[in-house]
């Protein structure tokens, strides 16, 4: 069998230069920033109702199914054959679409449903902690280190900060299961799906199973949604290209993510990943009007957090990405 890994320590991979990473992270995070507001304008445009869950599942599945398809003709394309997984691989993709398209978008379109884009985003960035957490005691690809444990800390402080609202009296009529709950859980199969993506890259291409992952998982959850009586609306021209971006977000930055963490340790990527929160919460404010919980002092403190420990963890990053230079010899 063909085998993919890439040595991560050769600076010459521009992959793991820093501000390719640092510029190809922040387009990631740009593009999932934008989805949940997408979202819960989609929710509106096809007439989504917050209790029709076979409705939000075939929402869903259309989709990916449809960023399978990008993600396959891209790469088709761009490979000059058809790319498809063999018989070897599609325990891979099975694996991969069962976390990270089914598990966590059905929570994560559940979550959207019940709570705004602004707690919904920032709960999300859990999925950083659970990352390292697993990368290090589950799948142990790498040691923990103080920077990676103060960065995830004060950056899952925020999190807590913003789900409490400032104190435990706030998780009174604050927090729910189907809202806050289902967020948490959308966030920890993200994590799993991370980790099995830098585990499968060793032996296929993560662009490829990206792709088929995106459209059988799609698939699946557009037959589960339509039997169970799910049912879209389009009462507006703006649903086409709106359902078409949602497609991009997808295809664009899970394959651009799937490479970085080819090639790269799964918590550098993850700790850039609290990026996220911070754009989704400024298009969340934007694109639906929630500026008032946006910038509210929870919110603000708690993406300060966030950030603090992006800067920590990053601290000395190129050393991280790129390896350190070998020690002389002599000392």
């Amino acid at each position: 069998m063909t085998n993919y890994q890439t040595n991560s320590d050769n600076g010459k991979n521009v992959w793991t230069k820093f501000p390719v990473v640092f510029l190809a992270a922040f387009i990631c995070c740009f593009l999932w920033g934008s989805a949940a507001p997408s979202i819960k304008i989609g929710y509106g445009l096809f007439r989504v109702p917050a209790g029709d869950t076979p409705s939000r599942i075939l929402f869903a599945g259309i989709r990916f199914t449809l960023a399978g398809l990008m993600v396959i003709t891209f790469t088709s394309a761009r490979e000059r054959k058809f790319v498809h997984p063999t018989l070897s691989s599609l325990k891979y993709v099975a694996a991969l679409a069962a976390t990270q398209t089914i598990l966590q978008y059905i929570f994560y379109y559940m979550s959207l449903a019940h709570t705004t884009g602004v707690r919904g985003s920032v709960i999300n960035a859990a999925g950083t902690f659970f990352s390292i957490f697993l990368a290090v005691f589950i799948f142990r690809f790498e040691k923990l280190n103080p920077r990676k444990v103060i960065g995830s800390v004060l950056g899952f402080a925020g999190v807590v900060l913003m789900v409490t609202g400032g104190s435990l009296q706030g998780l009174a009529g604050r927090v729910s299961l189907r809202g806050e709950g289902a967020m948490i859980a959308a966030a920890l199969a993200s994590a799993t799906a991370g980790c099995l993506l830098k585990l499968f890259s060793r032996h296929a291409d993560p662009v490829m199973l990206s792709g088929w992952q995106f459209f059988f998982g799609g698939l699946f959850m557009i037959l589960a949604g339509a039997v169970s009586g799910g049912k879209l609306t389009v009462t507006s021209p703006w649903c086409y290209p709106l359902i078409i971006y949602m497609g991009f977000i997808s295809a664009g930055a899970y394959s651009l993510w799937g490479i970085l963490l080819k090639y790269n340790p799964v918590s550098v990527i993850s700790i850039l990943g609290f990026m996220n929160p911070v754009l989704a919460v400024l298009l969340s404010a934007l694109f639906l009007g929630e500026r008032r919980e946006a910038f509210s002092p929870a919110t603000l403190w708690a993406l300060i957090l966030i950030s603090a420990g992006i800067i920590i963890v990053n601290v000395k990053i190129s050393r991280t990405i790129e390896g350190a230079r070998p020690k002389r010899r002599g000392k």
